[in-house]
């Protein structure tokens, strides 16, 4: 009898880590936890490229976590990323606040930054923040330096040999 109520003992320590990795997973993946639902409103941007930007990716303003983004559907008819937010009904934003795409880090998951605007009337459920910046893409920056950097090297090696046959002359 001892025994199998230690094996109880075991097997409910056992369920009861299983649940709490289970929780802790889903907060570190961006979840808002059991039973804490937030009444929220939605609004959309428009982005050219949103990068790497996911799905329950977090939506801040002044570094704090006011909502997520809820998805993320590409608009046949411009082509622009089109990303819908969930914004905490808690938190009101002014009808001119702008949205950008910003990177946590040199290298990290990429978020929306919103940033108040000054206008008195604010935005209100569905509606859509105007003033947006995409995402700054690494690999793009990159590709655009080493292009400028070998269009320089090219003209400046064309000007020491137009120089050079010059001198001779």
């Amino acid at each position: 009898m001892k025994k199998n109520s230690l094996e109880m003992l075991v097997g409910l320590f056992v369920l009861i880590g299983i649940a709490a990795i289970l929780f802790l997973s889903f907060r570190v993946a961006g979840g808002n936890g059991l039973g804490s639902s937030q009444p929220t409103y939605t609004l959309s941007a428009s982005f050219s490229d949103i990068g790497g930007l996911k799905p329950q990716a977090p939506v801040k303003a002044a570094g704090v976590v006011v909502g997520r983004v809820d998805k993320i559907v590409l608009d046949p008819k411009t082509y622009w990323a089109k990303v819908t937010l969930k914004i905490d009904k808690q938190y009101q934003f002014s009808s001119d606040t702008s949205a950008q795409i910003l990177t946590s880090g040199l290298l990290g998951d990429q978020y929306i930054g919103l940033e108040q605007g000054g206008d008195t009337d604010n935005l209100a459920d569905g509606d859509s923040i105007t003033i947006t910046s995409s995402a700054l893409v690494l690999e793009q920056l990159i590709g655009k330096f080493m292009t400028s950097f070998a269009e320089g090297n090219a003209k400046s090696s064309d000007n020491g040999s137009h120089h050079a046959a010059s001198a001779t002359e």
